[in-house]
């Protein structure tokens, strides 16, 4: 019995070990290629035409870039993957009732939608922790960004910011103007009901504040990390 026992926790311990290293190896790779595609890409794709155009992160406006960090998660910089000043807010808004807050960072939503699966089980919200975590122990801020722009969704299958600009205003992501930028950001939290062509009165509230947000952080991205740490003071 004693060794049966044994053999069960060394095979898991083995298990454990075996993951976290494969984990490791997946995250390093991706840490520096373009990511080839993902799982929501590959469930969408069978409905209909999917959009998908890498480009690196010089080749994308920091207009956007800043756009989403104000409207997604603001203090990007200088958490480690989890923002526990969100999630109390979060906790706090959600326990008056009203619209469900959510609290997921950029890093977050990079774990979730390179190395997972799209639903709402504890497993995979586990597993986005997980790999928020890992993320932010091999990544760049720069690479963290970069990926982030290119996988998230703006619209109705269309994949990343090249995609979605040459779509929605027949440029390249470089040459957005701010009012562009903040559209794409104000559509992320769901670009299958929302229009950054045709903006609803919502999406047209969320751009005005992006805006003012911009304008607070400032036009220039500078992934300084002292920068907000005095901001946010």
């Amino acid at each position: 019995m004693k060794k049966a026992i044994n053999h069960i926790i060394k095979s898991i311990a083995g298990f454990v070990l075996l993951f976290n290293i494969l984990a490791l190896i997946w995250v390093i790779i991706y840490s520096f290629i373009p990511i080839p595609i993902t799982k929501l890409m590959v469930i969408e794709s069978q409905s209909k035409e999917v959009k998908y155009e890498w480009r690196n992160l010089e080749d994308i406006s920091g207009k956007l870039q800043l756009a989403v960090m104000c409207a997604e998660d603001q203090f990007f910089l200088v958490h480690q993957g989890l923002d526990f000043r969100s999630i109390q807010k979060a906790s706090e808004a959600n326990t008056k009732g009203g619209n469900v807050r959510g609290a997921s960072t950029i890093t977050q939503q990079v774990a979730k939608n390179v190395f997972l699966w799209p639903d709402r089980t504890w497993l995979r919200k586990a597993s986005e922790l997980y790999f928020a975590l890992l993320i932010e122990m091999v990544w760049s801020k720069e690479r963290i960004m970069e990926v982030y722009l290119n996988v998230a969704e703006f619209g109705n299958g269309i994949f990343g910011a090249e995609a979605a600009s040459q779509t929605f205003f027949k440029k390249s992501a470089a040459e957005l103007s701010t009012t562009q930028a903040a559209r794409l950001a104000a559509v992320l939290p769901s670009p299958r009901k929302y229009s950054a062509t045709n903006p609803s009165k919502y999406v047209q509230g969320r751009v005005v504040w992006i805006k003012q947000q911009m304008k607070y952080w400032g036009y220039k991205m500078t992934y300084d990390k002292d920068f907000v740490e005095k901001m946010i003071q």
